[in-house]
């Protein structure tokens, strides 16, 4: 990967920049084998800016479904509705995502996901609702998607789609907790942690890659939904399942951001630098 340090820019007093902003949705990354595991690029949003460890509140499920519409909306599982996988029943259209808002104030929005709730009405969803999005060839019927190569399509995509004009993008990866679902916890769970990383630098080089990069400003932001308990698995309540962790650079970001940030200040951190 390019130097993410050694390339962002010093904005010059009068200088007129463009706000821009992605956040990466990386799925079921528990924080100790994140720590354990060789993630450059995660690490580099983190040293230029902030990294925090946040506690999923008990109103919410240790689920991705509730757990990513709180990152989406703000909001948590008695608000939005959503209580497991199974979204139908939600009251999302009162509790619109940060995309979709961001979308309203006349920026261009952009999502890509493997995991098919997020985007499509598959299982009641969707989640996100962007102007423009991406999801990967429709995997078997017994599955809806988010393991590593749907991944892959969706980088290969969002690398497409960030040369061009997006204000705010939601880039999910979700091979880790596939992994954690189907090997466990260990090496390879481990080692598809690093896979998640190097989407995240791909999708890094691109935005470094862009022909306007050095009139934009980044807000960078990478979120996990839930840990998962040894041996694999969640939904319970244990320190494990219910710890997850948040990173993020850009402008007015720093090491002390971090302090009480949890999933629902997302939509705060993504919608700000756009001045919503």
């Amino acid at each position: 990967m390019i130097g993410y340090r050694s390339k962002r820019h010093v904005t010059k007093k009068g200088e007129q920049m463009t706000p821009k902003v992605v956040v990466f949705g990386i799925d079921g990354v528990r924080l100790d084998t994140l720590a354990q595991a060789h993630t450059p690029h995660v690490d580099a949003i983190a040293a230029d800016g902030f990294f925090t460890k946040t506690r999923i509140r008990d109103v919410n499920p240790t689920i991705s479904g509730p757990c990513w519409a709180t990152i989406a909306t703000g909001v948590h599982a008695d608000a939005h509705g959503i209580q497991g996988n199974e979204l139908a029943g939600h009251r999302l259209e009162n509790h619109p995502c940060f995309l979709s808002r961001a979308s309203k104030a006349g920026f261009r929005s952009y999502a890509a996901a493997g995991w098919l709730p997020l985007l499509t009405s598959q299982q009641g969803g969707p989640i996100f609702r962007p102007d423009a999005l991406y999801t990967p060839p429709r995997p078997p019927e017994s599955r809806t998607g988010g393991d590593a190569e749907s991944d892959q399509h969706t980088i290969d995509h969002a690398v497409e789609a960030l040369s061009g004009d997006i204000d705010i993008a939601f880039i999910y990866i979700g091979q880790v907790d596939d992994i954690g679902h189907s090997a466990g916890t260990g090496a390879e769970y481990r080692k598809a942690v690093e896979n998640a990383d190097t989407c995240v630098g791909r999708v890094m080089d691109a935005i470094l890659s862009r022909t306007t990069y050095s009139q934009e400003t980044w807000t960078m932001l990478a979120v996990t939904d839930h840990g998962h308990r040894d041996g694999g698995g969640h939904g319970g309540n244990s320190d494990l399942e219910r710890t997850a962790w948040i990173a993020g650079c850009g402008p007015g970001l720093d090491a002390s951001s971090g302090g009480d940030v949890e999933h629902c200040d997302i939509p705060r951190l993504a919608l700000a630098p756009l001045g919503l």
